[in-house]
């Protein structure tokens, strides 16, 4: 069984494209320009699950055309629509000066100057300039943490930590 831990999400799928079991995938991650693999995940009823493809091809930059394997018509093409795709971070390039922001998701913030655990980065908001690291916290708050390159001190991809200098107040937030 494939945890979420495994994975992380780079995209969702849209409409089915033609008649024949082809669907379109709105990519959040480059992945694809970085990594190859033979299947995606797709989160369907709750549970991951791998789907293998037989082809996929590029209409833009962040949507691509897939043909999964036994998804074959319309109707099952349909069934997708909505669904969350993720990529096996086994797969994925571990390469920290390589990761997209998408794939630290899950990862724990260390505070570097306490070496203390803040908490669990749950989303990066990179919508603006200055990105941010959306974190729930050790006691179950969410605070918004600067994702400033000066920040960052330590990126470990085998224990999935950041370690970070966080300026200070922004706990006391």
């Amino acid at each position: 069984m494939i945890k979420y831990e495994e994975v992380y999400k780079i995209g969702r799928i849209g409409k089915p494209h033609g008649v024949k079991g082809e669907t379109t995938l709105q990519l959040s991650d480059d992945v694809f320009d970085r990594v190859d693999a033979d299947y995606l995940v797709v989160e369907t009823d709750g549970i991951l699950v791998p789907f293998f493809f037989e082809e996929y091809r590029f209409r833009s930059d962040s949507v691509v055309l897939v043909k999964f394997c036994d998804i074959d018509t319309l109707e099952q093409a349909k069934e997708l629509t909505g669904c969350d795709v993720y990529f096996p971070r086994s797969l994925s390039d571990n390469d920290a000066e390589a990761m997209t922001w998408s794939a630290i998701v899950g990862f724990q913030l260390v505070d570097a100057i306490y070496n203390k655990v803040v908490g669990e980065i749950t989303a990066v908001d990179d919508s603006t300039l200055n990105v941010l690291f959306e974190v729930t916290t050790t006691d179950g708050r969410d605070i918004l943490v600067p994702a400033s390159e000066e920040l960052i001190q330590e990126v470990d991809t085998q224990q999935r930590t950041i370690y970070i200098n966080i300026p200070e107040g922004i706990l006391d937030l």
